[in-house]
C-alpha cells in the first residue's frame, strides 16, 4: 500500500469537523444520496467515504452498510435512471409544519 494517498485521506477526514463527519456518514447511510453528491459537497469520493465509514463505525454496522450500498443502483449517479434529478430522498429534509 502507498503511503501518499492514504495519509492524504485520514488528513482529509481529520480536518473534518465533527458534524461535516456526520453528515457525511448520515448522506451514505441514505440509500437515495448518491456518491456523487457527497463528492460535490464534500469533496470526497466513494473510496474516501468507505474508509470514513470504516473509521468511524462499528465492524458490524460498517459491514452492513457496506453489504447494503454495494451494487446499488441509487447509490451511484450513473446507475440511476435519467428521469431521477435530485441527489437525495424526498423525505430526507423534513419540515415540519407548526
Amino acid at each position: 500500500m502507498k503511503n501518499g494517498p492514504t495519509k492524504n485521506v485520514f488528513s482529509a477526514i481529520s480536518s473534518l469537523t465533527g458534524e461535516q463527519q456526520s453528515r457525511i456518514i448520515e448522506m451514505a447511510w441514505e440509500d437515495r444520496t448518491p456518491f456523487e453528491a457527497i463528492k460535490r459537497q464534500f469533496g470526497f469520493s466513494e473510496k474516501e467515504v468507505i474508509r470514513l465509514m470504516r473509521q468511524q463505525l462499528k465492524r458490524r454496522s460498517f459491514n452492513s452498510w457496506r453489504a447494503r450500498v454495494t451494487g446499488r443502483a441509487t447509490k451511484h449517479q450513473a446507475m440511476r435512471p435519467a428521469s431521477v434529478l435530485r441527489a437525495h430522498c424526498p423525505t430526507q429534509y423534513k419540515i415540519k409544519n407548526r
